[in-house]
């Protein structure tokens, strides 16, 4: 797998792709190294085909946006 740094940390790069309901998605792994961000989970979006995005972070946040301005965003818990 290829390693590349992202504004997350380190990561491995897992897969992309799109799914049978027409979305893309992409999947990155930030391991739990120490050039890692410490969180060592994966992180993924998708970009919808109805124009919604949805991103988990490796954080444990999340941001979901409905293509129609309307925004929803979930801070990670606090260690």
């Amino acid at each position: 797998m290829p390693s590349e740094k992202g504004s997350g940390g380190d990561y491995n790069y897992v897969s992309s792709g799109t799914n049978s309901q027409g979305n893309h998605y992409c999947v990155r792994d930030y391991g739990t190294g120490s050039n890692s961000n410490g969180y060592g989970s994966d992180a993924y979006h998708y970009s919808n085909a109805n124009g919604s995005y949805y991103y988990s972070n490796s954080n444990g946040s999340t941001y979901y946006n409905d293509g129609k301005g309307n925004a929803t965003y979930t801070p990670p818990e606090k260690k």
